[in-house]
């Protein structure tokens, strides 16, 4: 089975919307704001429908809006950080729940702020891994044909994920476009190997052929999620949603986190990621 489609969960289902309605959440830090609040979903794993995707962000949206007491909240789904920037540059959004590509790779030039990070497995990211169906070593896989669709960010890639490892020039990569396709171009034998992320191992042992692959190698954990603060943010409008953001899957939330596949949402402190933060800037 193909890693799931974004559609259906949203960063791992991240909102039911109303299951999301139900839950109470602490408003202590809220603060009303007449103006819109702006959010950016960007998720590189996402496959699917973005239309439908879309909906889910939009019920997410309203839920975000009654838990901080802000009148309009707007955003937007990507799975492409490029096909993001006019939105960012139009809308000045204050908050981002983004797929750490994404944050690595915008944090500079929006003067990101990490304030939390999920687990959402079913969506992929939290991890990669090198698989093959004939070798059983990195070093075998290397100036081999390298099936890939994780190519959007090189750098990304090379720095942070493979902890230097190995860079995919050490390979000849073959870009794919989709999860299973990926998968297939190894069982097909069009490359040797293949660089997935967690969600396409679990796919692997559901689709046909897929029991012949193994991991050859795997990265260290990454957060699936970070949510983000961005620097166009009105310091009130961060108070009240980091006083928020960790309620989302308590109380009755956490039946529909549990069947969303999505873990707790938790703070973190700004300096959490300064180690990946410096590989990435190189």
């Amino acid at each position: 089975m193909a890693a799931p489609a974004l559609s259906h969960t949203l960063l791992g289902s991240l909102v039911c919307a109303t299951a999301l309605a139900s839950i109470a959440m602490p408003t202590a830090h809220a603060a009303v704001f007449e103006e819109p609040v702006s959010i950016a979903v960007i998720s590189e794993n996402g496959t699917g429908s973005t239309s439908a995707a879309q909906g889910y962000v939009d019920s997410l949206m309203e839920a975000i809006g009654r838990a901080n007491d802000w009148s309009t909240v707007v955003g937007k789904y990507f799975t492409k950080r490029s096909k993001a920037k006019t939105f960012i540059k139009e809308s000045k959004p204050s908050f981002g729940f983004l797929s750490f590509g994404a944050y690595l790779g915008l944090r500079k030039a929006q003067e990101l702020q990490p304030l939390a990070v999920a687990d959402a497995t079913a969506t992929g990211g939290a991890q990669y891994f090198v698989v093959s169906k004939e070798h059983f070593t990195l070093d075998e896989c290397r100036g081999q044909a390298l099936a890939t669709n994780h190519t959007g960010d090189p750098r990304f890639i090379d720095a942070v994920v493979s902890g230097d490892a190995f860079d995919l020039s050490d390979f000849t990569v073959v870009e794919t476009k989709r999860p299973v396709q990926t998968l297939k171009a190894v069982i097909d034998g069009e490359a040797a190997c293949a660089l997935v992320d967690d969600a396409q191992v679990v796919a692997m042992s559901k689709i046909d052929g897929g029991a012949m692959l193994h991991p050859v190698w795997g990265s260290e954990k990454l957060p699936a999620i970070v949510v983000v603060s961005f620097g166009s943010a009105a310091a009130k409008q961060v108070e009240s949603f980091k006083g928020t953001i960790e309620a989302i899957c308590e109380g009755n939330g956490k039946d529909v986190c549990d069947a969303a596949g999505l873990k707790a949402p938790r703070r973190v402190e700004t300096d959490a990621f300064a180690a990946q933060q410096t590989a990435y800037d190189g």
